[in-house]
């Protein structure tokens, strides 16, 4: 099976000074990709590479061709702290603007506005569609931005930490959403909250500096260790819990 992302050999960094380098990895169809690390260590960096946002030092990020025709083949979920609250737009209008995220010549404008409505009623906040963004919680501009994400029916879903200023209930309701729409879409998650994603993602990837993959959803501290990596332990049970070492 041909990946949907392929990734060779990629460097990447700033002003010619690397962040991550010799990074290898390859996405395919209903992949569930949990990405840890610390801060600093290059999870975002590589997501702008992904969203064509970075220009790579070397190496290669290959599209599958069926995908590689769209402007962007990804629905993207920023951190919503990045958010520009005092942007004068509706949540209406934030969802529609998701149109943008492909070639829609044969979508017209009543079929945009009609799957735009189907998605807030979906994310329980039809309610809510003529508020400014910046009258929203963090758990409502979460869902908003949700919608947007996937207006353009993508075949990989990104999300950059969404479990940030996210309230409780909808957490949850979001980690069951993300289980329902990976049956028809890879999802790449970046989250700091690896005791809770380890229930959902299928794989992970360790990034700090350099990547390493796992091809299931456990990953020891020794493993950790290993790789430089200081974040929370993974542990499994009946009651989802996690274990903080100290750091030097």
């Amino acid at each position: 099976m041909e990946p949907l992302i392929k990734i060779q050999n990629l460097t990447l960094g700033y002003d010619k000074v690397p962040v991550l380098q010799n990074v290898n990895l390859e996405i395919y169809e209903n992949d569930f990709l949990g990405v840890i690390g610390p801060n600093g260590g290059g999870k975002t960096t590589l997501l702008k590479a992904i969203l064509g946002l970075l220009k790579p030092m070397s190496g290669k990020i290959l599209f599958r061709k069926d995908i590689n025709g769209q402007k962007k083949p990804i629905g993207y979920l920023p951190q919503v702290k990045h958010m520009d609250r005092n942007f004068p737009i509706t949540v209406f209008d934030v969802v529609r603007s998701g149109s943008l995220m492909k070639n829609t010549k044969s979508v017209t404008e009543a079929d945009i506005r009609k799957k735009t409505e189907e998605l807030l009623v979906e994310m329980g906040i039809a309610n809510i569609r003529n508020k400014a963004i910046g009258e929203l919680s963090g758990g409502q501009m979460q869902r908003v931005f949700l919608c947007r994400a996937l207006l353009s029916d993508p075949k990989i879903l990104i999300l950059d930490e969404p479990d940030t200023f996210v309230d409780n209930r909808f957490e949850g309701e979001l980690y069951e959403k993300l289980r329902l729409l990976n049956n028809h879409m890879a999802i790449v998650l970046v989250s700091h909250d690896v005791g809770t994603i380890s229930t959902y993602v299928k794989t992970i990837a360790c990034v700090n500096s350099e990547l390493h993959y796992h091809p299931n959803n456990i990953i020891t501290q020794e493993q950790l260790n290993s790789y430089n990596c200081p974040i929370k332990l993974i542990t499994h049970g009946e009651i989802p819990h996690t274990v903080l070492k100290h750091h030097h």
